[in-house]
């Protein structure tokens, strides 16, 4: 006959195994995500970076992660996403949604993060923006309208949702397949974090074999 399990029992137990599995999906460099988040690709394995163009971590990372990027299959798609847990964060999120609906990303990304690292500029203000883009070939009026647009509008309002959505505090901060997050200290290096994104997308893609 089976002996029933007190509740405090059965919750400590399973409080046991919920902290040993964390405890193993860190020492392998990353979390699942509970519950898994929807992709945009179904028929892909997606990458996102979540970062800030003010992240010292992130424009360390920046040019490894551009080397990773190159180096994968055609069936990985690979998403930027700025983060925005602040004001200052959201002009910059702002900047760039802009900067990708003006088709200019690859003009502005790294001019953008060297301007904040190196040359220590605010780019905080939309007159402060719009001159920056302005050095970049995008017509002022271009800029404002963009900036002001529904389109980069709408995205700004599901950027914090979307960092809520995979429990994001910090960045720079890559998600596989909507169901695995690994960063710096998850990961113990920027070099750690690449490998585990590969073993991930390697296993992500033999599933969907």
């Amino acid at each position: 006959m089976l002996k029933k399990i007190p509740l405090a029992g059965l919750l400590i137990v399973l409080f046991s195994l919920s902290s040993a599995l964390k405890a193993e999906e860190a020492s392998l460099g990353y979390e699942v995500l509970s519950p898994a988040q929807p992709t945009q690709h179904a028929d892909k394995i997606e990458v996102i970076e979540f970062f800030w163009y003010g992240c010292p971590h992130c424009y360390d990372f920046e040019p490894e992660l551009k080397k990773w990027v190159k180096s994968q299959a055609k069936n990985v798609e690979f998403i930027r996403q700025p983060a925005a847990f602040n004001e200052v964060w959201a002009k910059h999120a702002k900047a760039y949604y802009t900067a990708e609906a003006l088709g200019v990303v690859d003009k502005i990304h790294d001019d953008f993060f060297d301007a904040l690292q190196n040359k220590k500029q605010s780019l905080e203000t939309e007159d402060d923006l719009a001159k920056f883009f302005v050095a970049h070939g995008v017509k002022e009026t271009e800029f404002r309208d963009t900036f002001n647009s529904f389109i980069v509008d709408a995205k700004m309002r599901k950027a914090p949702l979307m960092a809520a959505s995979y429990g994001l505090t910090g960045v720079p901060a890559v998600i596989i397949n909507g169901k695995y997050k690994t960063n710096g200290p998850l990961a113990g290096s920027h070099e750690k974090m690449l490998e585990v994104m590969t073993r991930l997308v390697k296993q992500e893609s033999g599933a969907k074999k």
